[in-house]
């Protein structure tokens, strides 16, 4: 079953609870700001559900020695481990492994098993290079869903028409262009036409 966005906090605070923590103890030990996983921070002032940052769960599993699959039961999302399709980042940009909506196909990918992710059009994608540090670094694994709903700040993987792939953070989305703000300060940020863009699709997770 999918991670939804009440699952994901309850299991925040049954991993909080479960170390004698409150929501805000486990925050400060994640070396996060207090105030991080308040009630009053899940949802955003025009109603929207606010979802903790891939980063946020990464450093509170780290603080609390637990894992992604401990998480996932946490949050009621224990569906049998899956396959997904994982590519490394340096190969995404050749020919024939996405179709003309970032959904994975082709010959050449590999497998790796993931706990509680059942959306289809999940596949993974492992880091290369140094240009996403500090956020992701060569060896991690990005979890990404191609026709996930994107919004301002969410963190996505782009595809160029070029066959250019990067991980960014979206600004701004508009009919003609795409704003990009780089995740790394020593690499810019980049403005897009619509038309340069074969595919976005939306990180859910990293696994780090």
């Amino acid at each position: 079953m999918p991670l939804t966005h009440p699952a994901v906090w309850a299991a925040l605070d049954a991993l909080a609870k479960s170390r004698g923590l409150t929501p805000s103890g486990l925050a400060k030990r994640a070396g996060l700001d207090s105030t991080s996983f308040n009630k009053s921070k899940r949802i955003s002032i025009d109603g929207r559900p606010r979802w903790p940052s891939t980063e946020s769960v990464s450093k509170v599993l780290d603080a609390t020695g637990s894992n992604l699959t401990e998480f996932a039961e946490l949050a009621g999302a224990a569906a049998p481990p899956r396959g997904v399709p994982l590519l490394g980042l340096a190969k995404a940009g050749a020919e024939g492994y996405f179709d003309d909506a970032g959904f994975p196909v082709g010959q050449g990918w590999d497998q790796v098993t993931l706990p509680g992710l059942g959306e289809e059009g999940v596949y993974a994608l492992e880091i290369s290079g140094d240009s996403m540090e500090p956020v992701y670094r060569a060896g991690d694994r990005i979890i990404v869903q191609a026709d996930a709903p994107l919004k301002r700040g969410d963190r996505v993987v782009v595809k160029t028409s070029a066959g250019e792939v990067m991980a960014k953070e979206l600004a701004r989305l508009t009919a003609k262009t795409v704003e990009l703000l780089s995740l790394n300060p020593d690499h810019p940020h980049r403005t897009l036409p619509r038309a340069e863009v074969a595919w976005m699709a939306r990180i859910l997770w990293a696994s780090q």
